[in-house]
């Protein structure tokens, strides 16, 4: 990669953010656009993780020695009784870890 993309991306990345994150900055969106947005980082997380707990080299794992899919069920499992994002981060990670 050049400097030149890196700092473009870096600019186009801080700029969607501070427009979003700024409270002087008024933006109203639509509803049906705060609405998708919610889904953004869940379907972000799930185009991230799904390739890494399934497949390996374009080809699919072999469940029973999986042990990015035990870590998976297990932090699922975690996040959905604990409701805590640092706790279920925390035990994911020593679960995985083991």
């Amino acid at each position: 990669m050049t400097w030149l993309f890196v700092l473009s991306l870096t600019c186009v990345t801080f700029f969607n953010r501070y427009l979003f994150l700024e409270p002087k900055t008024q933006i109203w969106l639509p509803f049906f656009v705060t609405r998708m947005l919610k889904y953004a980082a869940p379907c972000l997380m799930i185009s991230i993780c799904v390739p890494l707990i399934f497949f390996e080299n374009g080809q699919p794992k072999f469940m029973l020695q999986n042990s990015y899919l035990y870590g998976a069920i297990f932090t699922l499992f975690i996040t959905l009784f604990s409701k805590k994002l640092l706790l279920s981060i925390l035990l994911s990670l020593g679960f995985f870890m083991v």
